[in-house]
């Protein structure tokens, strides 16, 4: 008996003491200032009024609560096209699918989730963005929660900024893309 409370003494508690010290030396530092991947992207949102077919690229599945004056609890899904630059009609380089939906009876802010879907020469694969749009804040930050293909498991920042609001029915976001986990 005693030459097993030898053995634990000297070799188990050295190799518990060492297992946090692994793992915290792994601890990958990441950087906000550097991300390994950045770019600007255009989100046009076109809310289908009930005769603009061909142009719409969301729809309100349900108008909302009626409580307050900030449509709270309605919900859009999209298919929205993203360009590089500030036109509606540009080549869209990838699309943004997913929905979001008013969550505040006080002021307007939205909850988002959707992904990012690119098939061009650029970039194949999707990124997956989530979070609040506090859109009485000029700048607001979403999680990019995950990826595919070129963009395989990223983790990062999406800065929002209000482009363009007309109404209710159309408004472009520029989206600073910026990736701090890339593989």
């Amino acid at each position: 008996m005693r030459n097993f409370s030898n053995y634990f003494v000297l070799v188990l508690i050295p190799l518990l003491l060492a297992s946090p010290l692994a793992v915290a030396s792994y601890k990958k530092h990441i950087n906000k200032d550097k991300p390994c991947k950045r770019f600007v992207l255009y989100y046009h949102d076109k809310l289908f009024e009930g005769d603009d077919v061909g142009n719409a690229t969301s729809a309100a599945v349900y108008n909302g609560t009626g409580l307050g004056n900030f449509k709270f609890g309605k919900m859009v899904v999209f298919d929205d096209p993203l360009t590089k630059d500030r036109s509606f009609v540009s080549p869209p380089v990838a699309k943004a699918q997913g929905f979001y939906f008013y969550d505040m009876k006080t002021t307007y802010n939205a909850w988002f989730a959707y992904t990012l879907i690119f098939n061009s020469t650029e970039y194949k694969g999707t990124l997956n963005i989530m979070g609040a749009d506090m859109m009485d804040e000029p700048m607001r930050d979403l999680s990019v929660v995950g990826g595919t293909g070129d963009f395989f498991m990223s983790r990062g920042v999406v800065t929002f900024q209000t482009d363009v609001a007309e109404g209710i029915y159309y408004f472009r976001v520029k989206m600073d893309v910026k990736l701090y986990e890339c593989y």
